[in-house]
């Protein structure tokens, strides 16, 4: 599929207390994509106010997230976000929702399911909140007109949830596919197939890897899925439906210079995405 690749280094998003790490991260894998097809969206140096919100820097938040969809709006054929936190996909999945005729399924590759609101938040961090912000229940101020619905939603590789998250995920019905269902893409795909949606936005937060594939993450949880099986995943899904938009988010290398060992498993995800 022809792509446009999005970069967006937010960092106020995380709840890391080395978050600005993700600025070097977007910085990493920005450098590795054509130039001709790459747009930057400029983010704040400032680290943001919450203005009674619950969010930690939720005027920062705000603000990237309007700079985010202008820049988007731009785009003609697949964005591919390239974060920065989690939150940066807040606004690609709001545009892919709002642009399709029919509904638009999200497989979020995550090790956690970010569906905290800002009342069950044990951090008050974004990145935490996008899904759930996404599907109603988030910071008001960020209410999306056109609300995704949990039945067009697969959580993919999730292990780690807080209780308040678990607890919304059974009762609004979200599909979750834990690690050991990823010997083959067999599971994702029929999850998929249960949403009824032809469309698919595929959401990769780097730490749904397994720690032994990758370094440069805030918040690694063990038992994760393997490279091969990431990318296999998708290429599953882009052999049967139609991708409308993807992110990949939450890379923050130790040090510029520690960004090099972790690129080659990105590209590999990349090239999935893309080819």
């Amino acid at each position: 599929m022809t792509a446009t690749f999005v970069v967006i280094p937010q960092w106020q998003g995380s709840g890391s207390s080395r978050a600005m790490r993700l600025i070097d991260g977007a910085e990493a894998i920005r450098g590795d994509l054509p130039a001709s097809v790459t747009r930057v969206v400029e983010v704040p140096t400032g680290a943001g106010e919450s203005l009674e919100t619950g969010v930690h820097r939720f005027s920062s938040v705000s603000a990237i997230a309007e700079a985010a969809e202008l820049a988007l709006d731009d785009v003609s054929d697949v964005p591919v976000v390239i974060g920065g936190d989690c939150g940066v996909e807040f606004a690609g999945i709001r545009r892919a929702v709002r642009r399709s005729t029919g509904p638009v399924a999200v497989v979020w590759f995550d090790a956690h399911a970010d569906l905290n609101t800002p009342a069950s938040s044990p951090s008050g961090a974004f990145h935490g909140m996008v899904l759930r912000t996404l599907l109603g229940g988030g910071p008001a101020e960020l209410a999306p007109a056109a609300l995704l619905d949990p039945g067009h939603v697969v959580l993919a590789g999730t292990r780690a949830l807080d209780d308040a998250e678990a607890d919304y995920a059974e009762a609004a019905g979200i599909a979750m596919l834990s690690p050991d269902r990823f010997e083959t893409p067999d599971a994702l795909i029929a999850a998929l197939r249960d949403t009824g949606a032809t469309e698919v936005y595929l959401h990769v937060d780097l730490d749904v890897l397994d720690p032994s594939e990758i370094a440069g993450v805030q918040f690694p949880e063990p038992f994760g899925v393997t490279t091969a099986q990431l990318t296999a995943a998708i290429r599953a899904v882009r052999e049967e439906f139609t991708v409308v938009g993807a992110g990949i988010t939450e890379f923050a290398p130790a040090t510029p210079e520690a960004a090099v060992d972790d690129l080659p498993a990105i590209l590999r995800i990349v090239s999935a995405l893309v080819r």
